[in-house]
């Protein structure tokens, strides 16, 4: 298919490590959840950003989720029910490295292509927020609305290497499953959870192993996994 702007990238953001405590004091870790604009070309390759870094690998970053973005248009919609928040006046609260107009998830779909500076990147996944946006946010539900409203953002995979900046323009190349925009994959995900034909439908796509992981448990025992620990930052 010929190329489709879908939207322009109007913030770069990139972060460092750095210690990060949970809501209620308790040690939570490193983390790279404050992300700060970038100016100019930023170089990306296979995990990136360049500079950018991830706090818990085990969890973040990796070929799977090289680049996080999150549409600035939720943000309106979050100081409505929030109130005027500080973090909510800039782009970058919610750790994302790209902000932009003109996208959201239900303008996306799973396994899109597009082309946004000199890179070539593939929807690869949404995001599973965790409790870090809790202690960002000071809200001990954040995390959780995030989840059940569905904006929620999502994870690139760098195919072609090369360099963004902002006002470069986002443009579809592919659009591989055009039946399963994003807003049906939080669906099946946080609201249909034991829907076995939804499951299995999504079985069919190009899953990341962990997801694959995620759904076939579902699909085997009936039942939905535990996200106390990745929500309310709960420990065993």
């Amino acid at each position: 298919m010929s190329p489709t702007v879908l939207g322009t990238l109007h913030t770069v953001l990139r972060g460092r490590a750095q210690p990060y405590a949970r809501l209620d004091g308790r040690p939570g870790g490193p983390s790279a959840i404050d992300k700060q604009p970038v100016p100019g070309p930023v170089p990306v390759a296979e995990l990136g950003l360049e500079g950018d870094e991830q706090g818990d690998r085990k969890v973040h970053g990796g070929p799977d989720k090289a680049i996080h973005h999150y549409p600035w248009e939720h943000y309106a919609a979050w100081r409505g029910e929030l109130g005027d928040l500080p973090v909510l006046r800039q782009p970058g609260a919610f750790g994302e490295n790209f902000s932009t107009t003109g996208i959201t998830e239900a303008t996306l779909c799973w396994g899109d292509r597009v082309r946004v500076g000199t890179c070539l990147l593939e929807l690869a996944q949404t995001r599973q927020p965790c409790w870090k946006l809790n202690t960002r946010f000071g809200q001990a539900t954040m995390a959780r609305q995030v989840q059940t409203t569905g904006r929620t953002g999502w994870y690139w995979r760098v195919l072609e290497p090369g360099s963004v900046q902002a006002g470069d323009a986002i443009a579809l190349v592919d659009r591989p499953h055009p039946d399963w925009p994003l807003t049906r994959v939080l669906q099946v995900l946080y609201h249909q959870c034991l829907d076995g034909a939804a499951l299995r439908e999504l079985a069919e796509l190009a899953l990341p192993p962990s997801w694959q992981r995620l759904v076939q448990t579902r699909l085997e025992r009936h039942q939905v996994e535990d996200w106390a620990r990745r929500l309310d930052g709960a420990q065993d």
